[in-house]
Protein backbone atom coordinates (compact mmCIF):
# COMPACT_ATOMS: atom_id res chain seq x y z
CA UNK A 1 0.00 0.00 0.00
CA UNK A 2 1.37 3.43 -0.96
CA UNK A 3 2.54 5.64 1.88
CA UNK A 4 0.40 8.75 2.28
CA UNK A 5 2.53 11.88 2.60
CA UNK A 6 1.48 15.49 3.13
CA UNK A 7 3.92 18.18 1.98
CA UNK A 8 3.24 21.56 3.59
CA UNK A 9 4.48 24.26 1.23
CA UNK A 10 4.53 24.47 -2.55
CA UNK A 11 7.63 26.57 -3.09
CA UNK A 12 10.54 25.13 -5.03
CA UNK A 13 11.58 22.89 -2.11
CA UNK A 14 8.09 21.52 -1.45
CA UNK A 15 7.46 21.08 -5.16
CA UNK A 16 10.66 19.09 -5.60
CA UNK A 17 9.85 16.88 -2.61
CA UNK A 18 6.35 16.26 -3.95
CA UNK A 19 7.71 15.33 -7.38
CA UNK A 20 10.28 12.89 -6.00
CA UNK A 21 7.77 11.30 -3.63
CA UNK A 22 5.17 10.86 -6.36
CA UNK A 23 7.79 9.48 -8.73
CA UNK A 24 8.70 6.89 -6.07
CA UNK A 25 5.07 5.81 -5.71
CA UNK A 26 3.86 7.72 -2.66
CA UNK A 27 0.34 9.11 -2.35
CA UNK A 28 1.14 12.83 -2.11
CA UNK A 29 -0.93 15.83 -1.04
CA UNK A 30 0.70 19.26 -1.26
CA UNK A 31 -0.94 21.86 0.97
CA UNK A 32 -0.30 25.56 0.33
CA UNK A 33 -1.66 28.49 2.33
CA UNK A 34 -1.74 30.76 -0.70
CA UNK A 35 -1.19 30.34 -4.41
CA UNK A 36 0.92 27.46 -5.77
CA UNK A 37 4.59 28.37 -5.79
CA UNK A 38 4.83 29.57 -2.20
CA UNK A 39 6.19 32.87 -0.92
CA UNK A 40 10.00 32.85 -0.64
CA UNK A 41 10.44 31.17 -4.03
CA UNK A 42 8.78 34.07 -5.84
CA UNK A 43 11.31 36.53 -4.42
CA UNK A 44 14.46 34.51 -5.06
CA UNK A 45 17.39 35.74 -7.14
CA UNK A 46 17.47 32.16 -8.46
CA UNK A 47 21.18 31.42 -8.73
CA UNK A 48 22.10 27.70 -8.89
CA UNK A 49 25.59 27.64 -7.51
CA UNK A 50 28.31 25.94 -5.52
CA UNK A 51 30.68 28.90 -5.45
CA UNK A 52 29.15 30.31 -2.31
CA UNK A 53 28.58 28.92 1.14
CA UNK A 54 31.19 27.44 3.42
CA UNK A 55 32.01 25.00 5.01
CA UNK A 56 32.88 22.07 2.78
CA UNK A 57 29.85 19.88 3.66
CA UNK A 58 27.56 22.65 2.41
CA UNK A 59 29.61 22.89 -0.78
CA UNK A 60 29.29 19.13 -1.31
CA UNK A 61 25.54 19.36 -0.88
CA UNK A 62 25.36 22.10 -3.49
CA UNK A 63 27.49 20.16 -5.98
CA UNK A 64 25.23 17.11 -5.62
CA UNK A 65 22.18 19.26 -6.20
CA UNK A 66 23.64 20.82 -9.35
CA UNK A 67 24.20 17.31 -10.68
CA UNK A 68 20.63 16.36 -9.84
CA UNK A 69 19.20 19.48 -11.50
CA UNK A 70 20.76 18.24 -14.74
CA UNK A 71 19.12 14.84 -14.27
CA UNK A 72 15.73 16.41 -13.55
CA UNK A 73 16.05 18.67 -16.57
CA UNK A 74 16.49 15.61 -18.77
CA UNK A 75 13.40 13.86 -17.36
CA UNK A 76 10.86 16.68 -16.87
CA UNK A 77 9.54 18.41 -19.99
CA UNK A 78 9.42 22.18 -19.63
CA UNK A 79 12.01 22.40 -16.84
CA UNK A 80 14.10 25.31 -18.15
CA UNK A 81 17.50 26.01 -16.60
CA UNK A 82 20.02 28.38 -18.16
CA UNK A 83 23.50 26.99 -17.44
CA UNK A 84 25.05 30.33 -18.25
CA UNK A 85 27.85 30.45 -15.70
CA UNK A 86 28.62 33.36 -13.42
CA UNK A 87 31.22 36.11 -13.09
CA UNK A 88 32.45 36.75 -9.55
CA UNK A 89 34.49 39.64 -8.16
CA UNK A 90 32.56 40.64 -5.06
CA UNK A 91 35.50 40.13 -2.70
CA UNK A 92 38.78 42.06 -2.32
CA UNK A 93 41.43 40.66 -4.73
CA UNK A 94 43.44 38.68 -2.15
CA UNK A 95 40.31 37.17 -0.62
CA UNK A 96 38.98 36.37 -4.07
CA UNK A 97 42.16 34.47 -4.97
CA UNK A 98 42.08 32.56 -1.67
CA UNK A 99 38.43 31.76 -2.17
CA UNK A 100 39.08 30.41 -5.68
CA UNK A 101 42.04 28.36 -4.42
CA UNK A 102 39.84 26.76 -1.75
CA UNK A 103 37.21 25.86 -4.34
CA UNK A 104 39.88 24.34 -6.60
CA UNK A 105 41.05 22.18 -3.67
CA UNK A 106 37.48 20.97 -3.25
CA UNK A 107 37.17 20.07 -6.92
CA UNK A 108 35.41 23.11 -8.38
CA UNK A 109 37.97 25.02 -10.42
CA UNK A 110 36.93 28.60 -11.06
CA UNK A 111 38.51 30.14 -14.14
CA UNK A 112 40.48 33.32 -13.51
CA UNK A 113 39.53 35.89 -16.13
CA UNK A 114 41.19 39.17 -17.09
CA UNK A 115 39.41 42.45 -17.75
CA UNK A 116 39.35 41.67 -21.45
CA UNK A 117 37.93 38.21 -20.86
CA UNK A 118 35.23 39.66 -18.61
CA UNK A 119 34.24 42.03 -21.39
CA UNK A 120 34.17 39.10 -23.82
CA UNK A 121 31.77 37.21 -21.53
CA UNK A 122 29.63 40.26 -20.72
CA UNK A 123 30.16 42.94 -23.40
CA UNK A 124 27.52 45.27 -21.95
CA UNK A 125 29.26 45.86 -18.62
CA UNK A 126 30.63 49.39 -18.37
CA UNK A 127 32.90 48.91 -15.34
CA UNK A 128 34.90 45.76 -14.65
CA UNK A 129 37.92 44.97 -12.44
CA UNK A 130 41.43 43.92 -13.46
CA UNK A 131 40.40 40.29 -12.93
CA UNK A 132 37.61 38.13 -11.65
CA UNK A 133 36.59 34.48 -11.68
CA UNK A 134 34.15 32.65 -13.90
CA UNK A 135 32.11 29.70 -12.58
CA UNK A 136 31.19 27.81 -15.76
CA UNK A 137 28.99 25.11 -14.23
CA UNK A 138 26.44 27.36 -12.59
CA UNK A 139 23.12 28.62 -13.78
CA UNK A 140 19.83 30.35 -13.17
CA UNK A 141 16.15 29.60 -13.50
CA UNK A 142 12.83 31.36 -13.17
CA UNK A 143 11.84 30.33 -9.64
CA UNK A 144 8.05 30.52 -9.72
CA UNK A 145 7.83 28.94 -13.17
CA UNK A 146 10.14 26.14 -12.02
CA UNK A 147 8.05 25.42 -8.92
CA UNK A 148 4.95 25.29 -11.11
CA UNK A 149 6.60 22.87 -13.55
CA UNK A 150 7.61 20.59 -10.65
CA UNK A 151 4.10 20.70 -9.20
CA UNK A 152 2.62 19.84 -12.60
CA UNK A 153 5.06 16.94 -12.91
CA UNK A 154 4.02 15.71 -9.45
CA UNK A 155 0.33 16.02 -10.36
CA UNK A 156 0.94 14.04 -13.54
CA UNK A 157 2.19 11.26 -11.26
CA UNK A 158 -0.93 11.42 -9.10
CA UNK A 159 -0.14 14.09 -6.51
CA UNK A 160 -2.88 16.45 -5.33
CA UNK A 161 -2.25 20.15 -4.72
CA UNK A 162 -4.54 22.02 -2.32
CA UNK A 163 -3.99 25.77 -2.70
CA UNK A 164 -5.47 28.50 -0.49
CA UNK A 165 -5.54 25.98 2.35
CA UNK A 166 -3.74 27.31 5.44
CA UNK A 167 -2.48 24.74 7.92
CA UNK A 168 -3.48 25.78 11.45
CA UNK A 169 -1.31 23.25 13.27
CA UNK A 170 0.14 19.78 13.00
CA UNK A 171 -2.34 17.11 14.11
CA UNK A 172 -1.07 14.69 16.74
CA UNK A 173 -2.34 11.44 18.20
CA UNK A 174 -0.59 9.45 20.93
CA UNK A 175 2.64 11.38 20.46
CA UNK A 176 2.79 10.94 16.68
CA UNK A 177 2.08 13.52 13.99
CA UNK A 178 -0.78 12.14 11.89
CA UNK A 179 -1.44 15.02 9.51
CA UNK A 180 -2.55 18.64 9.58
CA UNK A 181 -5.47 20.68 10.88
CA UNK A 182 -7.11 22.96 8.29
CA UNK A 183 -10.35 24.92 8.09
CA UNK A 184 -12.06 21.78 6.80
CA UNK A 185 -10.70 19.61 9.59
CA UNK A 186 -7.83 17.16 9.89
CA UNK A 187 -6.21 15.79 6.76
CA UNK A 188 -4.49 12.56 7.71
CA UNK A 189 -1.21 11.13 6.44
CA UNK A 190 1.42 8.55 7.35
CA UNK A 191 4.11 11.22 7.10
CA UNK A 192 3.97 15.01 7.15
CA UNK A 193 6.74 17.06 5.55
CA UNK A 194 7.09 20.64 6.76
CA UNK A 195 8.58 22.68 3.92
CA UNK A 196 6.73 25.84 4.83
CA UNK A 197 9.60 28.32 4.71
CA UNK A 198 9.26 31.10 7.25
CA UNK A 199 6.23 29.35 8.79
CA UNK A 200 8.15 26.19 9.62
CA UNK A 201 9.09 27.02 13.21
CA UNK A 202 5.53 27.92 14.20
CA UNK A 203 4.13 24.68 12.79
CA UNK A 204 6.77 22.62 14.57
CA UNK A 205 6.08 24.47 17.81
CA UNK A 206 2.48 23.26 17.64
CA UNK A 207 3.75 19.77 18.52
CA UNK A 208 6.48 20.87 20.94
CA UNK A 209 9.45 20.91 18.55
CA UNK A 210 11.83 23.86 18.79
CA UNK A 211 13.68 25.02 15.71
CA UNK A 212 15.69 28.22 15.98
CA UNK A 213 15.50 30.10 12.71
CA UNK A 214 15.12 33.57 11.28
CA UNK A 215 13.55 35.04 8.17
CA UNK A 216 15.59 38.10 7.16
CA UNK A 217 14.12 40.32 4.49
CA UNK A 218 15.74 40.64 1.11
CA UNK A 219 14.76 43.18 -1.54
CA UNK A 220 15.32 42.70 -5.26
CA UNK A 221 14.68 45.32 -7.93
CA UNK A 222 13.17 44.28 -11.26
CA UNK A 223 13.67 46.54 -14.28
CA UNK A 224 11.26 46.95 -17.13
CA UNK A 225 11.83 44.33 -19.86
CA UNK A 226 14.72 44.98 -22.23
CA UNK A 227 16.42 43.23 -25.15
CA UNK A 228 19.19 40.86 -24.12
CA UNK A 229 21.89 42.80 -22.30
CA UNK A 230 23.41 40.12 -20.03
CA UNK A 231 24.54 36.61 -20.88
CA UNK A 232 24.73 35.24 -17.35
CA UNK A 233 25.09 36.06 -13.67
CA UNK A 234 27.29 38.90 -12.42
CA UNK A 235 28.40 39.12 -8.78
CA UNK A 236 30.13 42.46 -8.22
CA UNK A 237 30.69 44.33 -4.93
CA UNK A 238 27.35 45.58 -3.67
CA UNK A 239 25.44 44.59 -6.82
CA UNK A 240 24.44 41.15 -8.09
CA UNK A 241 22.53 41.14 -11.37
CA UNK A 242 20.98 38.74 -13.84
CA UNK A 243 18.50 39.10 -16.70
CA UNK A 244 15.34 37.01 -16.65
CA UNK A 245 13.85 35.09 -19.56
CA UNK A 246 11.38 37.93 -20.12
CA UNK A 247 14.16 40.53 -20.20
CA UNK A 248 14.00 42.11 -16.73
CA UNK A 249 17.28 42.79 -14.95
CA UNK A 250 16.97 41.59 -11.36
CA UNK A 251 19.35 43.17 -8.88
CA UNK A 252 20.24 42.94 -5.21
CA UNK A 253 23.11 44.10 -3.09
CA UNK A 254 24.01 40.39 -3.05
CA UNK A 255 22.31 37.20 -4.23
CA UNK A 256 20.07 37.16 -1.14
CA UNK A 257 18.72 40.65 -1.73
CA UNK A 258 19.14 43.74 0.41
CA UNK A 259 17.60 44.54 3.77
CA UNK A 260 15.10 47.31 2.91
CA UNK A 261 15.52 48.90 6.37
CA UNK A 262 12.19 50.67 6.20
CA UNK A 263 12.63 52.49 2.89
CA UNK A 264 12.08 49.83 0.25
CA UNK A 265 11.19 52.18 -2.60
CA UNK A 266 14.36 54.23 -2.16
CA UNK A 267 16.54 51.11 -2.03
CA UNK A 268 14.88 49.67 -5.15
CA UNK A 269 15.40 52.95 -7.01
CA UNK A 270 19.05 53.02 -5.94
CA UNK A 271 19.59 49.45 -7.15
CA UNK A 272 18.00 50.28 -10.50
CA UNK A 273 20.23 53.36 -10.84
CA UNK A 274 23.30 51.18 -10.23
CA UNK A 275 22.09 48.71 -12.85
CA UNK A 276 21.67 51.49 -15.41
CA UNK A 277 25.15 52.79 -14.64
CA UNK A 278 26.73 49.34 -14.89
CA UNK A 279 24.99 47.90 -17.94
CA UNK A 280 25.33 49.64 -21.29
CA UNK A 281 21.94 49.71 -22.97
CA UNK A 282 20.03 49.84 -19.69
CA UNK A 283 20.16 53.64 -19.41
CA UNK A 284 16.69 55.00 -18.81
CA UNK A 285 15.23 51.51 -18.63
CA UNK A 286 13.48 52.23 -15.35
CA UNK A 287 12.28 50.23 -12.38
CA UNK A 288 9.17 48.15 -12.98
CA UNK A 289 8.68 46.70 -9.49
CA UNK A 290 10.54 45.30 -6.51
CA UNK A 291 10.04 42.22 -4.36
CA UNK A 292 10.76 41.66 -0.70
CA UNK A 293 11.32 38.04 0.20
CA UNK A 294 11.68 36.60 3.69
CA UNK A 295 14.45 34.05 3.53
CA UNK A 296 13.81 31.04 5.80
CA UNK A 297 17.17 30.42 7.46
CA UNK A 298 18.12 28.09 10.35
CA UNK A 299 19.89 30.10 13.02
CA UNK A 300 23.37 28.80 12.18
CA UNK A 301 22.86 29.55 8.48
CA UNK A 302 22.82 25.98 7.20
CA UNK A 303 20.09 23.60 6.08
CA UNK A 304 17.99 21.60 8.52
CA UNK A 305 16.76 18.36 6.96
CA UNK A 306 15.30 15.26 8.53
CA UNK A 307 13.17 13.79 11.29
CA UNK A 308 13.25 15.56 14.67
CA UNK A 309 13.92 12.88 17.26
CA UNK A 310 11.28 14.25 19.62
CA UNK A 311 8.37 13.32 17.36
CA UNK A 312 7.52 10.64 14.83
CA UNK A 313 5.50 11.16 11.67
CA UNK A 314 7.07 14.51 10.81
CA UNK A 315 9.97 15.48 8.57
CA UNK A 316 11.29 18.99 7.99
CA UNK A 317 13.25 20.75 5.30
CA UNK A 318 14.25 24.37 5.80
CA UNK A 319 17.09 26.18 4.08
CA UNK A 320 17.91 29.56 2.60
CA UNK A 321 19.60 28.11 -0.48
CA UNK A 322 16.33 26.76 -1.78
CA UNK A 323 16.89 27.22 -5.51
CA UNK A 324 20.30 25.54 -5.52
CA UNK A 325 19.38 22.75 -3.12
CA UNK A 326 15.81 21.93 -4.14
CA UNK A 327 16.78 19.18 -6.57
CA UNK A 328 18.90 17.17 -4.13
CA UNK A 329 16.75 17.82 -1.07
CA UNK A 330 13.68 16.56 -2.89
CA UNK A 331 15.48 13.36 -3.73
CA UNK A 332 16.98 12.95 -0.25
CA UNK A 333 13.69 13.58 1.55
CA UNK A 334 11.77 11.11 -0.61
CA UNK A 335 14.45 8.47 -0.12
CA UNK A 336 14.54 8.86 3.65
CA UNK A 337 10.76 8.99 4.03
CA UNK A 338 10.06 5.95 1.88
CA UNK A 339 13.08 3.70 2.51
CA UNK A 340 14.53 4.97 5.78
CA UNK A 341 17.89 5.56 4.10
CA UNK A 342 19.55 8.87 4.91
CA UNK A 343 22.08 10.16 2.43
CA UNK A 344 25.56 10.55 4.01
CA UNK A 345 25.75 14.15 2.77
CA UNK A 346 23.04 15.05 5.31
CA UNK A 347 25.17 14.00 8.30
CA UNK A 348 25.85 17.57 9.44
CA UNK A 349 22.37 18.92 8.67
CA UNK A 350 20.25 17.27 11.34
CA UNK A 351 17.39 19.42 12.67
CA UNK A 352 18.37 18.24 16.17
CA UNK A 353 21.83 19.78 16.17
CA UNK A 354 22.47 21.88 19.33
CA UNK A 355 22.66 25.20 17.49
CA UNK A 356 19.00 24.91 16.42
CA UNK A 357 17.23 23.42 19.44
Amino acid sequence: MAKRVIVIGSGIIGASIAYHLAKAGAEVTVIEAGEPGGVATRASWAWINASWGNPEPYFRLRIRSIEHWHKMQSEIPGLAINWCGGLIWDLPPEQLDAYAAERAQWGQPLRKVSRGEIHAIEPSLTTVPEFGYFAPGEGMLEPLATAEVLLDAAKALGAEVLAETPVKWLAEEHGRVVGVMTDVGVIHADETVVAAGAGTAQLLDSVGITLKMSSPAGLLSHSKPAPKLLNGLVMSPGLHIRQTAEGRIVAGTDFAGADPEGDAEALAADLQAKVEAMVQGAEGLGLDFFTIGFRPTPEDGFSAIGRPHKKTGVYLVVTHSGVTLAAALGQFAAQELLTGTRDPLLATFSPDRPSLT
